[in-house]
């Protein structure tokens, strides 16, 4: 079975409903899956259609509290063993798989519907069917799956030859790299992506924070996710279509993500929302550029949150990407550093202010022993009685 780290997720408690009604819930649709949960409330149904199911999808979904999960697609192709199967199964929540796109002609929005042995229905007319993922049966998927791995490391290989050739520039001398007001250098910089533990690790971080004052940058969702942890954003390096309004009106300097210069979109909203932003012409993903951003405005060290560290993670998020992300790592080098391990080795260090009390405190006692004792006794007197003559000649100096 796929090795997994993932933020803690409660085994969810399905509706208690015998063999013959199976499961009964409110379903939603949604073709993108990191759409669709925004809109999900616990105990509904979601249909989506998505291909290889990654593990941060289905950590949000089991966050939203599904009973089940309808896949129009296939949940794992058996490309890669991607890990997001066996967390929904893990949690709890039904899993069926691969009933056909049909099913967002054949049900809308907010209709009830029941999900038994397979089979989606609704007005005891069953709208579609396929195959329930139970653990051993994903267990048995992902076995298969790692036979594809092979295939996938040269797809990355060419993907990566690929990359190179489209931003070899920017890789190498940072040519494209836009000019920011803020200011970066010498500073530490927190790149939060709504990814992979992302909530556990800005709650880590918050101390951190607290201290070092450093530039936040969100990307993409995670400008939102900062806001939600109760920061503010200094910097938003995004696709904006992907962030709240709210969000984009926070204040921060907003670095557009664009294929290409004829892209309007993003300029569009932003225009709307009386904010401006410059653009970053790039291949690559939001998490990337803000990666790159950041080592080329000479940050002294960058945090990621939220984002993919090993093979396994970078699989799970497409092989589309993996070259972009391999390489962003490749040219930021040793300023790049995990949420983890900045929380780690900062839960572990004596701060000054620590220190300063202890001395204080130290101070205090030492005094407190000192005039408990018949020497230090007639010093206090003698100390109190100096101090009554320096107040007395004051008061005769002054007017």
């Amino acid at each position: 079975m796929a090795t997994w780290v993932a933020m803690r997720l409660p085994k969810l408690r399905r509706a208690s409903v015998d063999d013959q009604l199976g499961i009964t819930g409110v379903v939603r649709l949604g073709r993108r899956t990191k759409d669709l949960t925004k809109r999900l409330r616990t105990g509904d149904i979601a249909v989506i259609d998505h291909m290889d199911l990654d593990r941060t999808s289905a950590e949000h979904l089991v966050a939203s509290g599904v009973t089940a999960v309808v896949n129009a697609s296939t949940s794992t192709s058996g490309r890669y063993p991607n890990l997001g199967p066996e967390i929904l199964t893990d949690a709890g929540v039904v899993l069926v798989d691969g009933v056909g796109s049909d099913v967002f002609n054949n049900l809308k929005d907010g209709d009830t519907v029941r999900v038994h042995d397979g089979e989606l229905i609704h007005r005891d007319r069953t709208v579609a069917s396929g195959e329930v993922l139970d653990a051993a049966r994903v267990d048995e998927l992902m076995t298969d799956a790692r036979t594809g791995l092979s295939a996938q490391l040269e797809s990355f290989t060419a993907n990566t030859v690929e990359y190179l050739r489209r931003d070899r520039d920017l890789l190498l001398d940072g040519l494209g790299v836009p000019d920011i007001s803020t200011p970066i250098r010498g500073r530490h910089v927190v790149v939060v992506s709504r990814g992979y533990d992302y909530q556990a690790d800005l709650a880590a971080l918050r101390h951190y924070i607290a201290e070092y004052k450093p530039v936040l940058v969100g990307v993409d969702e995670g400008a939102d996710a900062l806001v939600e942890a109760g920061h503010t954003p200094t910097l938003i390096v995004a696709d904006v279509a992907t962030v709240s309004e709210a969000t984009l009106r926070c204040g921060a300097e907003i670095v557009v993500r664009a294929r290409d210069d004829s892209q309007q979109g993003d300029d569009e909203r932003l225009d709307k929302l009386g904010v401006r932003g410059v653009r970053f012409v790039a291949s690559g993903t939001s998490e990337d550029l803000a990666l790159i951003l950041a080592a080329e405005k000479e940050a002294s060290l960058i945090v990621s949150v939220g984002s993919q560290a090993t093979l396994m993670e970078l699989l799970d998020r497409g092989r589309a990407v993996m070259a972009s992300t391999f390489l962003t790592r490749l040219r930021v080098g040793p300023a790049l550093v995990d949420a983890k391990a900045v929380a780690a080795l900062h839960r572990n260090r004596i701060r000054g202010s620590y220190l300063l009390l202890l001395l204080v405190a130290s101070i205090i006692l030492l005094g407190t022993a000192v005039a408990l004792t018949p020497a230090g006794a007639e010093w206090a007197g003698d100390l109190a009685q100096w101090w009554r003559e320096l107040t007395g000649w004051l008061q005769g100096v002054l007017p």
